[in-house]
């Protein structure tokens, strides 16, 4: 597997890493625990080190499994985790964001507990937070870094400003957003933002939630605990008229001679489902 390196504070990663909320919430009902950890597993096997969660992802439920099945590879992986919603400790969510300084240092210190890990590597802040300055953001996941409770700092769907306001107090190693064939709003300002910057970026769903892998039919429903349910590009005319841009991507991979679709350059975040189907 080819590695990566993530901004410039030393943190490398698997070129392919695996996103895990597909395990526990998102795309349907969770997955069995023991089929979860043995793709965990198998994902360690292929080379994969990069492992992303969050708190959010449940709550608390997939956490707690990536902790359970990546701790006796520990040494192996590098293991991301995301703070920045407004969860109580019992997993309650009011729906909004919350990035205080003070939640930051109490979701560190309980997705710590749930891993049953020392240190998060890579800590995102998931959803910037407009009642909160990016400056006391980043010097709070700043202290956890001195702290030895945290190793790098990460954002989460960020803009441009928020993200130099950020780096200037606490060095941002990466940025994470949506960014896909049929997803290309960061290219104009946020990409050339990470590379002045020295920012890496990590893409999840590089292959629209699904859509462009050719798994999802004309008759596919979701079911109310999968999210695409709730997306407009996933329903009624929409939904039809990007089926034309699957046949069209699949028509030029097959003029390519090749089964397999070509990637954007870089690190790409593939997210588990196993349950249904391996999505992206």
């Amino acid at each position: 597997m080819d590695k990566r390196k993530l901004g410039t504070q030393g943190l490398e990663v698997s070129a392919i890493g695996l996103g895990c909320m597909g395990l526990s919430s998102g795309y349907g009902e969770p997955s069995p625990e023991p089929e979860a950890i043995a793709l965990l597993h198998r994902a360690v096997e292929l080379g994969v080190t990069f492992f992303d969660t969050a708190e959010v992802y449940g709550p608390f439920h997939n956490e707690i499994l990536v902790g359970k099945a990546l701790r006796p590879v520990r040494d192996r992986v590098v293991i991301a985790t995301k703070f920045g919603f407004d969860i109580s400790p019992e997993g309650r969510s009011s729906g909004g964001v919350n990035s205080r300084p003070d939640h930051i240092r109490q979701v560190a210190d309980a997705s710590l507990k749930r891993f049953g890990l020392e240190v998060i590597d890579l800590f995102y802040q998931h959803r910037v937070d407009p009642a909160v300055p990016m400056e006391d953001v980043a010097g709070a996941v700043g202290d956890l870094v001195k702290a030895g409770k945290v190793r790098f700092f990460g954002m989460s769907e960020a803009g441009p400003a928020s993200l130099r306001r950020a780096h200037a107090v606490h060095p941002v190693s990466a940025l994470q957003s949506e960014y896909s064939l049929w997803t290309r709003g960061v290219e104009k300002e946020v990409l050339p933002t990470c590379r002045e910057l020295g920012i890496g970026f990590v893409p999840f769903s590089p292959l629209g939630r699904g859509f462009l892998t050719g798994a999802l039919k004309a008759d596919t429903v979701f079911g109310k605990r999968d999210t695409r349910a709730g997306i407009p590009r996933f329903s009624g005319a929409a939904m039809q008229k990007n089926f034309g841009l699957v046949e069209t991507l699949t028509r030029l991979a097959g003029e390519k001679g090749s089964r397999k679709m070509s990637t954007i350059p870089g690190l790409l975040k593939f997210d588990a489902n196993p349950t249904q189907y391996v999505k992206s």
